[in-house]
């Protein structure tokens, strides 16, 4: 998914350990609810007769990153039986992943080194952008009448940031469970059950469906830090109530995360060890200096280096580059 706002805020990162919070029981402080602005998503990536409502709970000034986790989109239920459901037209992608996970509907990929897959519920896309590739999301006509997920971008470390793109779909993941929780692995390891996905960062991702009634102890990393973001339903994460639509930063120190469900829901569990690379991030970029952000967006514009994406409808257009030097401004 692309961020298509037309004036996108610098986002500049810096990691390290001393930047992730410590474990504590204060809801104010160890869960840190952050409620995002709506981004409209269309087809020329402004307002339209069909958009979709997007929460974005990451990049945002309260918390820009968990692990290499660097951008949380969440959509849905959404009832697009009258519309023509997500259009996102091809844009561009350098120095991350794109991870595409649907609770409901189904999402057709395309990319520029000639990917397409239709995604549904419970398979992950994959997308490890590299140097740069181009991709667009739109809906199957006909398509499902409702669109329920999220995407998430990871950071790729120095060492791996300018491979070659690639791309992978999942159809079967591993699964955790306990008693009334199962949790499927999206990315990484939970507890010793591992995702085949790629990965370049220790991390996990992990969907979690909570039954009614259903409680567990996750076993947690203490080196990392963890985030909880609500997808469906509601939650007890830690004995706090949260609802759907809702994200907890978690901080790091623990080794275990009490998980709990009264009428049922399902939450998505993000957390790795906290990133340590100094970064920018603008638009569909991850680079390390204002100049290699603006040498992108250039080749983007000239339409150089992340190839052609046939379907999808016309490239988005990259917006301007912002009027001052794009500089860090740490991780949270």
């Amino acid at each position: 998914m692309s961020n298509l706002e037309a004036n996108p805020e610098q986002v500049d990162l810096c990691g390290g350990v001393a930047d992730a919070s410590p474990p504590t029981f204060d809801p104010l402080e160890a869960r840190q609810v952050v409620l995002t602005p709506r981004v409209w998503i269309g087809p020329d990536g402004r307002p339209g007769p069909d958009p979709l409502t997007v929460l974005r709970f990451m990049p945002t000034r309260g918390r820009r990153m968990v692990g290499a986790w660097c951008f949380v989109d969440f959509y849905g239920p959404n009832d697009v039986s009258d519309s023509d459901g997500m259009l996102v037209a091809p844009h561009p992608h350098c120095g991350l992943q794109t991870v595409t996970w649907l609770l409901a509907g189904d999402i057709l990929h395309r990319d520029s080194i000639g990917s397409e897959q239709l995604i549904a519920p419970g398979q992950l896309n994959l997308m490890t952008a590299g140097h740069g590739i181009a991709h667009a999301e739109t809906s199957v006509q006909p398509h499902s009448p409702t669109l329920h997920g999220v995407q998430l971008w990871v950071v790729l470390p120095d060492a791996d940031r300018d491979r070659a793109a690639s791309f992978e779909h999942h159809e079967n993941l591993p699964v955790w469970s306990d008693d009334g929780v199962s949790a499927t692995v999206l990315l990484g390891s939970l507890d010793g059950v591992t995702s085949p996905a790629t990965t370049f960062t220790p991390l996990v991702g992990a969907d979690l469906d909570l039954a009614v009634a259903g409680s567990a102890r996750l076993p947690l990393r203490p080196e990392w830090e963890y985030a909880v973001l609500v997808t469906d339903g509601s939650a007890e994460i830690d004995g706090r109530p949260m609802a759907r639509a809702e994200m907890a930063y978690l901080g790091c120190g623990r080794d275990h995360l009490g998980v709990s469900s009264a009428e049922g829901g399902r939450a998505l569990l993000l957390g790795g060890e906290p990133f340590s690379e100094q970064i920018v991030m603008w638009w569909n970029f991850v680079g390390r200096t204002h100049a290699e952000i603006a040498e992108a967006r250039a080749t983007w514009e000239s339409g150089n280096r992340f190839g052609t994406v046939s379907g999808g409808g016309d490239p988005l257009p990259a917006p301007p580059m912002p009027p001052v030097t794009l500089k860090p401004r740490g991780r949270a």
